[in-house]
């Protein structure tokens, strides 16, 4: 028989009488203890501490009923006029992308804009099409990782774990995959947009899409969703390892961090995504043990005649060429997997502007798509927001606040975290 034991007031007593939290608990044979979760914000759980990891199994079942569900931008379903008109349309009338009023923007849209733009643009992702599967590289590549993700779910938790994914444009939509999940017996779900910057034109609107999906669901899942993760030790040295990899151990003279650009306004109005970019190049050049210099943070994808975030990278790599910096490689941090923006844009139009300015070596370093050091940090990130730790055990102390600083009655005041975690931790 497996003792359990309620913890919600044992740290008070601990802490008043001047004891070791074991002498409540291991010392006297209780095998679990739990922290009220739900009543001091946790989502969905208890806070448990197992004093013997191997027992972990007789609660297995918490996870049960759990999906995972990643998203990306969105592609669309093929390259002739209809289906770019119909993807076009619905990117382009995002209110998260394009903030300009109905009246005024909807008539241009739908006129002028997508007369003309699904003929260019459909010949541009002609170009880098994956025929063979007939679908765009973004779709194979997300298709790729999120097979290679449900592997390591389920080498950590079994089946228990359901992994799809879902495009904010496009197909899969959102609301049919997450309907799907719900249908399969999910009643909780992390969402995981693929965007390690946040950005109200990626990140919020993704979720935005989650919860328009939710407004229909009867039965609504309790959700998760998954924070930017840019400055992740592991997400930081995925990238390094990435340049590091495609340049083979050579070092050109500037490296060009090209991140999706958006209208300086949005930075003026709070988005922190322009900060998040620069930290992002930074830690990059850290982590390579780089000197300050050499690399350059440029924005690509500019659209529309207002002022986006600058340097622009069709502008800037040429400008280098033209000072005798003729060899220079590209990366793009904030794109997870290759899309139309990197195989046609970077390594199209962008390579074409530095070789055309004097430019004599461009190397483009890929996106971290399907890599296993890249699987293997969304899997922890998938872990952290499911409440488990990396050994596959339910976290022992969580960084919830209010959880972990119970309330004591007597007091009316909170303990310290400091005073818990030494005792949590040696558990």
């Amino acid at each position: 028989m497996r003792l359990h034991l309620d913890g919600a007031r044992l740290s008070n007593a601990a802490a008043a009488l001047g004891l070791p939290l074991r002498a409540f608990t291991t010392d006297v044979g209780v095998d679990v203890l739990s922290f009220g979760g739900t009543k001091n914000g946790c989502w969905c759980a208890e806070a448990l501490v197992f004093f013997h990891p191997g027992e972990i199994g007789v609660l297995v079942y918490l996870l049960a009923g759990i999906g995972v569900l990643v998203a990306n931008l969105g592609t669309p379903d093929g390259y002739d006029y209809w289906s770019m008109r119909r993807y076009l349309s619905e990117f382009l009338s995002d209110k998260r992308v394009v903030d300009t009023p109905d009246w005024k923007w909807q008539p241009i849209l739908q006129g002028i804009i997508l007369m003309r733009r699904p003929f260019t643009s459909g010949a541009n992702y002609r170009s880098i099409w994956n025929h063979e599967a007939d679908e765009s590289p973004l779709l194979t590549l997300t298709k790729a990782q999120v097979g290679k993700l449900a592997d390591a779910c389920a080498a950590r938790w079994g089946d228990r774990v359901m992994v799809d994914f879902c495009m904010r444009y496009g197909n899969p939509s959102t609301e049919s995959v997450l309907t799907r999940m719900v249908e399969a017996g999910c009643d909780r779900i992390v969402f995981l947009p693929l965007y390690p910057q946040y950005a109200g034109a990626t990140t919020a609107t993704a979720n935005d899409q989650l919860f328009r999906a939710l407004m229909k669901q009867f039965r609504q899942p309790a959700v998760r969703t998954v924070a930017e993760y840019f400055a992740l030790p592991d997400y930081i040295d995925a990238l390094a390892q990435s340049v590091e990899r495609t340049l083979g151990g050579r070092r050109p003279q500037k490296l060009v961090a090209s991140y999706h650009g958006m209208p300086r306004r949005y930075l003026l109005e709070g988005d922190p995504y322009h900060c998040q970019c620069q930290k992002t190049s930074r830690l990059l050049r850290e982590e390579l043990g780089w000197p300050e210099g050499i690399i350059d943070t440029t924005f690509q994808s500019v659209f529309g005649r207002e002022e986006w975030l600058k340097p622009y990278t069709v502008e800037h790599v040429a400008e280098l060429a033209k000072r005798g910096i003729t060899d220079i490689a590209v990366i793009s941090p904030a794109f997870s997997a290759d899309c139309i923006e990197t195989l046609e844009e970077i390594n199209g139009e962008i390579r074409e502007a530095f070789e055309h300015a004097g430019g004599q070596q461009f190397t483009y370093v890929p996106c971290l798509n399907d890599d296993d050091a890249h699987i293997a940090m969304l899997t922890d990130l998938v872990a952290e927001n499911l409440l488990v730790d990396r050994a596959g055990r339910l976290s022992a102390v969580l960084d919830l606040g209010g959880l972990t600083r119970p309330w004591d009655q007597d007091r009316e005041r909170r303990l310290p975290l400091r005073m818990l975690r030494p005792y949590l931790r040696r558990g």
